[in-house]
């Protein structure tokens, strides 16, 4: 009879945390930021310590300051148009 119970609830605890997790899994993907908040820009930077080399896409503003990577600033390597 005890076997019975213990059984039940692992069954029940199990079953309680795969709906929690399938939940989890089923909510809907945070909104993206309004409209204007993020300006679109075409930036490429190198990292002059180690050769690093990324594309910033958007920005809060049109010319905003230089990623940091090996504790130094970027270096931009396309022009601001």
């Amino acid at each position: 009879m005890v076997k019975l119970v213990v059984s039940l609830v692992f069954i029940f605890v199990v079953l309680k945390v795969g709906v929690l997790i399938l939940r989890g899994l089923a909510r809907a993907a945070p909104e993206a930021p309004p409209a204007g908040e993020l300006r679109r820009v075409s930036l490429k930077y190198r990292c002059a310590t180690c050769g690093t080399a990324l594309k910033m896409t958007s920005a809060p503003d049109a010319d905003p300051p230089p990623p940091r990577h090996c504790l130094e600033d970027m270096q931009l390597v396309t022009p601001i148009d």
